[in-house]
């Protein structure tokens, strides 16, 4: 065996190893600082799911397409010009210690290392599963949206109560009953629902065959079922604090009622998916 053989056969492999290494060296910072935001954004706690889902769903598509096997080497001088765009985009985020600026660039690079070593045919069908990473990124205005989101789910849960026949007033988001005075603050807002079941639509929305028009349809949807949801838990709130106290509703109701309206949202998906003819799984996918 000569030394170009040689050179051939472990060069190919070489390359991507040190382009890994070096980008996991890179891009530590930023991992961290999701650890970080994962464990302590109550908003994203989700977040640490979305890259062993996103590997899972590339390692699939990998298994079921043939085509994708044959050109996974092929590489693209076009995907070195990405890379190098995504590496200046993130090495400014990272100087300006914008993490979640950098988070985003990351995947770009993520993009780029694939489009490089890949080639074009591997990044359009890896689409999704990289663009599903921007799910695990914490977005610095969500703060901003609580505020208007728990309003807005106190005049709803608060009217609908009050056709039911309970006896509440709400000024603001502060709500008063007979026996009890309660304020509907951030964790009321279901923010945390709306991102977690936006990202499980646009899953759902990948795994599922179906018209193109359900399946938008079914991500869509996820905004209006996660607020209808929060509204109904914290209208149920309501009428557990006045039949058995603040206390009861706060400390017990509260914690435990969130998972379950969540599950019942996620419940209401196979119907609604059958509405949509999207009720049967892409065998390309999964």
């Amino acid at each position: 065996m000569n030394h170009s053989t040689l050179r051939s056969g472990w060069l190919p492999i070489f390359i991507p190893t040190v382009t890994i290494a070096t980008f996991l060296l890179l891009t530590w910072p930023v991992w961290r600082w999701l650890w970080e935001e994962w464990m302590g954004n109550q908003y994203y706690s989700h977040g640490i799911l979305i890259p062993p889902v996103t590997a899972f769903l590339a390692f699939q598509r990998f298994r079921h397409d043939k085509e994708l096997r044959r050109r996974s080497n092929t590489g693209s001088n076009t995907g070195l010009i990405a890379l190098a765009a995504g590496l200046v985009l993130f090495l400014l985020a990272l100087e300006w210690r914008a993490f979640y600026l950098a988070a985003f660039a990351m995947i770009g690079l993520m993009a780029g290392m694939t489009w490089s070593f890949g080639g074009r045919l591997v990044v359009r069908k890896l689409r999704f599963p990289l663009a599903y990473l921007a799910w695990m990124v914490p977005l610095p205005f969500l703060d901003r949206l609580t505020l208007p989101l728990a309003l807005f789910t106190g005049v709803c849960a608060g009217g609908l109560t009050r056709f039911l026949g309970l006896d509440v007033a709400i000024v603001g988001n502060a709500v008063s009953l007979p026996n009890a005075d309660l304020v509907i603050g951030a964790q009321c807002s279901g923010i945390n629902s709306i991102i977690a079941l936006s990202a499980l639509m646009s899953l759902a929305a990948y795994l599922l065959d179906g018209p193109l028009w359900g399946r938008l349809a079914l991500v869509l949807l996820a905004v209006p079922l996660a607020m209808l949801g929060n509204i109904l838990r914290v209208a149920s709130l309501l009428f557990v604090a006045r039949s058995m106290g603040a206390e009861a509703a706060f400390i017990f109701y509260h914690d435990y009622s969130g998972p379950a309206f969540f599950i019942i949202v996620l419940l209401l998906l196979l119907p609604i998916s059958r509405l949509l003819r999207c009720h049967t799984v892409r065998p390309e996918v999964l």
